[in-house]
């Protein structure tokens, strides 16, 4: 599929159509606090959070390979359902605003100082940074989470999210999800394959965000080849790991997308702060815009009302 002037505007737009949903209740919120307390203490650094313990982390359970879980548990929506929604926050953008951005766009990129704000409320709070191997596990087995578990993503593929978000959240011991869309890999502002690489290798997740953003509803046959097969194949060659994991542009979905995308290998999708799926949850996983006007009590407020 050639590469069209349209299709490389919507590269460097796509975070300005995304949904405009930064926070919703949504469902009967769950207060993020049942997921755990915050350790009593500052202390030695885990593996994430400057308040995590020793004990925090070795009370969490190691993630399996989510192909090793019995499909009975993956298949229990009644039981996932019943789970606490664990937080998940979604970035785009990590720079300063400048005098092109609209209203709406600042939503979506968050200022340096405002994201570094952001990350440190979160480990002086005590959350510990969890990826989607462990969140996989704990909703279809119940398997133990760390402390104030949190999960970070990335979508989209911006260079800022490696220049600026990576070494951020290195000081936090924090890892993340970079969910990366391969038709702006190695374009100007955006990642190259050798970042991507890096990522994965320093224990961050890579998952698949399609090759240019297309509306998932839209998607009719050679579509899922274009925009899922593909490019999830060429994420693989760059990290030589499987991808599990994909996440909607726009966080639109719909239930003729699970059999899909389960067709071509993910146990599980991410989508914004809709409503999931009653027979599906774990294809509709909620996230919530961090929103660059937020600040970190406002954040911190709003991991609280909307999980």
């Amino acid at each position: 599929m050639k590469l069209s002037s349209a299709s490389l505007l919507l590269a460097a737009l796509a975070v300005a159509a995304c949904d405009s949903k930064t926070a919703t209740t949504g469902e009967s919120a769950v207060s993020a606090a049942t997921l755990g307390n915050v350790a009593a203490a500052p202390a030695e650094a885990g593996t994430s959070g400057t308040r995590a313990t020793a004990t925090d982390e070795a009370n969490a359970t190691p993630a399996p390979d989510p192909t090793t879980i019995p499909a009975s548990s993956a298949g229990n929506a009644a039981a996932i359902l019943a789970r606490p929604q664990v937080p998940i926050l979604c970035y785009h953008q990590i720079r300063d605003w400048t005098g092109r951005d609209s209203k709406g766009a600042k939503d979506y990129i968050v200022p340096v100082a405002q994201f570094k704000a952001q990350m440190k409320m979160l480990a002086d709070s005590g959350y510990h940074t969890i990826l989607p191997d462990q969140l996989f596990a704990y909703m279809t087995t119940g398997a133990k989470l760390p402390s104030k578990p949190i999960m970070l993503t990335f979508d989209d593929t911006d260079l800022d999210q490696f220049t600026v978000a990576r070494p951020t959240l290195e000081q936090y011991g924090y890892k993340a999800v970079y969910f990366v869309m391969t038709v702006s890999l190695g374009r100007p502002r955006y990642m190259s394959k050798a970042q991507v690489k890096q990522l994965s290798d320093e224990g961050n997740t890579i998952g698949s965000h399609t090759w240019d953003h297309h509306n998932v509803k839209k998607y009719q046959g050679q579509d899922w080849v274009t925009q899922i097969e593909k490019p999830t194949k060429t994420l693989e060659e760059i990290t030589g790991k499987k991808i599990n994991y994909f996440a909607y542009p726009f966080g639109l979905w719909n239930p003729q997308a699970f059999p899909e995308l389960k067709k071509r290998g993910f146990v599980a999708a991410f989508s914004l702060a809709e409503k999931r799926d009653q027979n599906d949850p774990l294809f509709t996983i909620r996230r919530i815009i961090a929103s660059g006007y937020w600040t970190p009590r406002t954040l911190h407020n709003s991991i609280e009302q909307s999980f």
